[in-house]
């Protein structure tokens, strides 16, 4: 395993990272494909072997599902002190006006309610999960300086957005003396690379770590194209950010890892990877194996041709996830 430290903070973050939306279970209207405790079992004790110590998750995902079960995980597990812990909020949990939303009502009920789940009094990243054109951003930055002076929060970061929003957010934190945002967790693969215009730039010139969602495109990129998977046939998010204008990408793909005799999702990870600004691609494994073939990417370094042929089929789209 490779570390390094996110955004210039003191948290020393693993270069790949567990992604806890597949955890939970089916209930609560849950993805259908979401693992129960019992199956993810041995997914978070192979993350412990490989020294994959950045968990991602959030208070939606399951409705607070994957927080509760992430929170028993790192009891059974390993240890609180060596997992770096992130969450986020700011999509609906419930109808009330702490809910949902970047409010300051929402924000302390919300980390409250994901302390709680979690099993701890602290989470390591606490992550606005996207922007909320409804609050004020003083509001929220204001809200933010409370959870961390309290000790509930540590770092705070913020997920798929325009790039000007996160400039705004994070000019009106240095402005007011809130807590800077130390990260941006947003979609980049190899079919969706719309960030490298503004956000990556920005990303680059304010020392910001970067944190990749979808970075195999839910399962697209380490399959050849049109293979269907259990996955596939139920993921509805998936559905609306990916189609055919894609097929020549992971044929590429296909066509790279056929010539190196590597698993396709090793060279779709190396190719995140190999961006300067990525701090870790998020992982969402729903077996060990997907975690094994993920660090074994670190050790794949492509060449420039096969970078090339990688990236010429990409054409320009609108960016999808937020």
């Amino acid at each position: 395993m490779e570390y390094g430290r996110l955004g210039g903070t003191d948290l020393v973050v693993s270069r790949i990272a567990l992604g806890c939306m597949g955890f939970g279970g089916s209930g609560r209207g849950h993805n259908p494909w979401a693992l129960d405790e019992e199956a993810a079992a041995p997914v978070f004790r192979r993350a412990v072997e490989l020294g994959i110590t950045l968990w991602d998750t959030a208070n939606v995902y399951g409705g607070g599902a994957s927080e509760e079960l992430v929170g028993r995980a790192v009891r059974r597990y390993t240890r609180r002190e060596d997992v770096v812990l992130a969450t986020k909020a700011g999509l609906p949990m419930h109808d009330g006006p702490g809910g949902s939303g970047l409010s300051r009502r929402a924000i302390l009920e919300q980390v409250d309610g994901s302390l709680a789940r979690l099993g701890t009094d602290h989470v390591d990243l606490f992550q606005l999960h996207r922007f909320d054109p409804a609050t004020p951003v003083e509001e929220t930055v204001a809200a933010l300086a409370e959870v961390v002076a309290a000790g509930k929060v540590r770092y705070v970061g913020a997920s798929s957005m325009w790039a000007w929003r996160f400039a705004e957010l994070r000019h009106t934190a240095a402005r007011d003396g809130g807590p800077a945002f130390v990260s941006m967790q947003h979609q980049y693969s190899l079919v969706q690379r719309e960030e490298e215009r503004e956000m990556f730039p920005l990303l680059a010139d304010q020392g910001v770590g970067s944190l990749v969602w979808c970075p195999l495109a839910s399962g697209r990129l380490a399959r050849p194209y049109g293979e269907p998977t259990a996955r596939s046939a139920q993921d509805a998010v998936a559905g609306r950010f990916f189609a055919d204008v894609d097929r020549p990408i992971v044929d590429a793909v296909q066509a790279v890892a056929g010539a190196r005799g590597v698993p396709m999702a090793r060279v779709a990870l190396a190719w995140v990877l190999g961006n300067p600004v990525v701090t870790a691609p998020i992982v969402g494994a729903t077996r060990p194996g997907h975690l094994d073939d993920a660090v074994a990417a670190l050790d794949l370094h492509l060449s420039g041709e096969e970078r090339a042929a990688l990236e010429a089929p990409y054409t320009p789209r609108l960016p999808t996830g937020f």
